[in-house]
């Protein structure tokens, strides 16, 4: 029995930094072998283990072909003479595919150190095309190596060109695609995802509203960038710099879907993109089996984001409408992500980036002012039934109107 660490760890000790998680590999064992030394298995469709002490997965090593369309349309083989690098060949990226032995030595049959050097995310072998979760994964490093000048390899990127012409990420199931897109959306520049994903068609299959928001201009005046899908990844990457939440930087990416459903008549103008944004939002929900946390506060940036740009010019009645509408007055930590996202999307213009977002502020006094009437005071005042209600509006209106005297 040998026992090699390998993947992500590897890698990430190369790069100086510190691995998140480690898994082994275990080569010339048995599952029998495996158990008589108290490891626990967890594999269903192959021998994996978890090490009695630390937790930590050991895989037998093994082969696998391809059987069927899809993410789960493999057959794995494992038995003690599948050596380490058949093991290796079937991983993704060459910069995954290294390996180091109890001794500290690297083992790297693929060139994934010289890849490392160079920043490249290249794939290992042909396999890579059998499974298309692997151009997410490609997309998701590419995320989270941009930092130090990471990109896809061309002739990779041409794979999974053909892999997408081929049909191949129709294939995917609505949860992979979300758990992919979720930890890219953790990553410190999320951006590069959908770079990636443009760059070899995918994101049209996958991410159509998306892709369609790239080519529909904006108004220059409010939009240097002009372009609507260059405005969103501009949006996305200011989210990823105010919040290191996914839910607000989802929200900040799904903010203007609508604008890709403009007529081309009324280009560059977009009357109404919001309620279309908050109904394709609702939609890529649904398809993705998106969590409710990320569609709800994603609904409420599409539909009132122009509602904050414009805040100090809404009647009084209509801002307390809008708290309403937002539930910020039971839901203050989902009001300030909202506000993030839109803060976000003021700075994601060409030349905004470091300009002060003062309607946050606003949209916050407003809320205190509200906040303060409460429906005792009222009752204590002698108003009942419907009359609490009503009154309860009128001073909280009353109330939110003071502000503009005092900012």
């Amino acid at each position: 029995m040998q026992i090699y660490l390998v993947g992500g760890a590897v890698r990430d000790k190369i790069l100086g930094l510190k691995p998140k998680e480690r898994d082994w590999v275990v080569v010339g064992s048995t599952p029998d072998e495996m158990l008589e030394q108290g490891f626990k298995p967890v594999g269903k469709e192959f021998p994996v283990f978890l090490h009695p002490k630390t937790g930590e997965e050991y895989a037998l090593a093994r082969t696998e072909r391809k059987t069927a369309p899809g993410y789960h349309g493999f057959a794995f083989h494992a038995d003690p003479g599948v050596t380490l690098e058949e093991d290796l060949i079937r991983r993704d990226l060459t910069v995954n595919a290294i390996a180091m032995d109890d001794a500290g030595n690297i083992i790297d049959p693929y060139n994934g150190r010289e890849d490392l050097d160079n920043g490249l995310l290249r794939h290992v072998s042909d396999a890579f095309a059998e499974d298309p979760v692997r151009i997410l994964r490609a997309a998701r490093f590419a995320a989270r190596f941009a930092k130090f000048g990471f990109r896809v390899a061309h002739d990779t990127n041409a794979l999974m060109r053909r892999m997408v012409e081929n049909g191949e990420v129709d294939a995917l199931v609505p949860e992979r695609v979300w758990k992919e897109l979720s930890r890219a959306l953790a990553e410190e520049r999320p951006q590069a995802f959908f770079k990636v994903l443009r760059g070899c068609g995918a994101l049209a299959r996958l991410f159509p509203e998306i892709d369609a928001l790239y080519g529909v201009p904006q108004p220059e005046q409010h939009h240097g960038e002009i372009d609507t899908g260059i405005h969103v990844m501009m949006v996305l990457e200011q989210a990823a710099k105010l919040s290191p939440e996914p839910v607000v930087r989802f929200a900040a990416l799904t903010h203007d879907l609508g604008k890709g459903t403009t007529p081309e008549a009324e280009w560059p103008k977009h009357i109404a993109h919001e309620q279309r944004s908050a109904k394709l939002v609702k939609e890529l929900c649904e398809r993705f089996r998106i969590p409710n946390e990320f569609r709800d506060l994603a609904v409420h940036v599409a539909r009132y984001h122009t509602h904050c740009h414009k805040v100090r010019e809404l009647k009084p009645s209509t801002l307390l409408k809008t708290l309403e509408s937002l539930d910020a007055l039971r839901r203050p930590e989902r009001f300030e992500q909202f506000l993030l996202a839109c803060e976000a999307d003021s700075k994601g213009r060409k030349d905004m980036e470091q300009t002060p977002y003062p309607q946050a502020d606003y949209f916050r006094s407003a809320l205190a002012a509200a906040n303060a009437i409460v429906a005792k005071s009222v009752i204590e005042d002698g108003f009942s039934g419907k009359e609490i209600g009503d009154e309860l509006h009128r001073r909280r209106v009353t109330a939110v109107a003071g502000i503009n005297t005092q900012i």
